[in-house]
This record gives C-alpha cells, structure tokens and sequence, in this order.
C-alpha cells in the first residue's frame, strides 16, 4: 500500500467527515473516491487552537493513502497559515526576520527560513496564483509591477483571493476566507515544500477546500 500524499480540505472537521461519508472527497490520482482510513499523528501548531489530529484517508481504487489537511496550516510547518502569512507580509513591508519574529513570538531562524525558501520561487508562485486567478472565471485585473518581487507576490495574491471569492463566495465553512487560505489551498498546503510549484503545474487551484 502507497501513502503519504497531502489533501488539502477544509477548516472544519465535521464538513470534513460529512463529505468523506457522502463520498465527496475525491482522489487526486486517479477517479476514485477517498474513504475514512484513522488519523495522522496529533500535532500542536502554533497559531491554532487546541491540538491538530489531520484526517486520514484512502482511496480503494489505487490503494493510495492521504493525509487530509485543513487550509489553516501548511505541509511539515508547525505554524499557522495565517502565522507565516504575516511574516511574508512584513518582508514585503521592508522588515528583517530578526524583527519579524518578535513581533510575532517566532524564533528568528524560523522567520529566516520561511523567508529564504519563498524568496527562491517568487516569480513562480506568483504565475501560479495569476493562473488561479484566471481560472476561477471571474473578471480580474492583472495586478500592475510593483517594483518588488515580494510585493508582486502579495498583488497576485490579492488577485486569486479576490478571483476565488467571487466565484465561491467570501465566506467558508468556518468564516471569512482569507488571502492565506487561498494560498494555502491553491498550493495544496505547499506553498512552503521543496518542488513546488512544479513547472508543469496547471494551476487549477483546490478552492473547494474553502
């Protein structure tokens, strides 16, 4: 048995469960449908209330296990979505990562590698949100240069939440959708993983996870 592949889904634990039983959760191998299949490891995450216990799955189709994780956190990040968030909007500001963590009760070091691993794939996260834009089907404008890569980041993102939105609505199973669980679930939780996003990424985006 395969295992290990990352689904992102929403907030909410009970929708969570509701669609597994309902067969609503399809399987992103194949045509199947994913079944409950137990729990991943309880974690805490900071940022998050209480302690996270993801939602496993399994596809009987191709035997493939997944570990279904809400748009509130990203993949192997022991900090909220919303956390790190922050943190890449105070670089877009002109802050460093020493003062990033303070303000946000971070350690530096952490900050700084959240920081250099974006930093590496700017231009093809921001393609990768434009098309998310785009493909939501809604009127948008091309955000315009903004003389940074990291504010450019921030405007494409700005256009996928505003894209996503206004075809689903701006509000969740759980509240407001905000600009980081947009993020979180266009990139599958791996806004922050080695090799993504892959060149031949089509950028469809998982806003059913909102």
């Amino acid at each position: 048995m395969r295992g290990g592949i990352v689904v992102t889904v929403e907030a909410d634990p009970v929708r969570v469960e509701l669609r597994l039983a309902a067969g609503q959760v399809g399987c992103p191998g194949c045509r199947g449908v994913l079944h409950p299949w137990g729990w991943a490891r309880p974690r805490v995450v900071f940022g998050i209330a209480g302690v996270l216990r993801p939602r496993r799955a399994r596809c009987p189709g191709c035997g493939v296990t997944h570990v279904l994780l809400p748009v509130t956190v990203l993949v192997r990040r022991a900090y909220a979505a919303e956390v790190i968030g922050a943190a890449l909007l105070a670089r877009a500001a002109g802050s460093g990562h020493r003062s990033i963590g303070r303000q946000l009760g971070v350690p530096a070091a952490t900050v700084r590698g959240w920081l250099r691993v974006l930093g590496g794939r700017l231009e093809s996260v921001r393609l990768h949100l434009l098309q998310v834009a785009g493909r939501a089907g809604v009127d948008w404008p091309v955000p315009e240069a903004l003389g940074s890569p990291w504010r450019d980041v921030l405007a494409a993102l700005g256009a996928a939440t505003a894209a996503v939105t206004g075809r689903f609505g701006t509000l969740g199973v759980v509240g407001p959708v905000t600009a980081w669980q947009v993020a979180a679930a266009c990139s599958g939780s791996r806004l922050l993983a080695p090799g993504w996003p892959p060149r031949h990424l089509v950028a469809a985006g998982n806003t059913s996870s909102l």
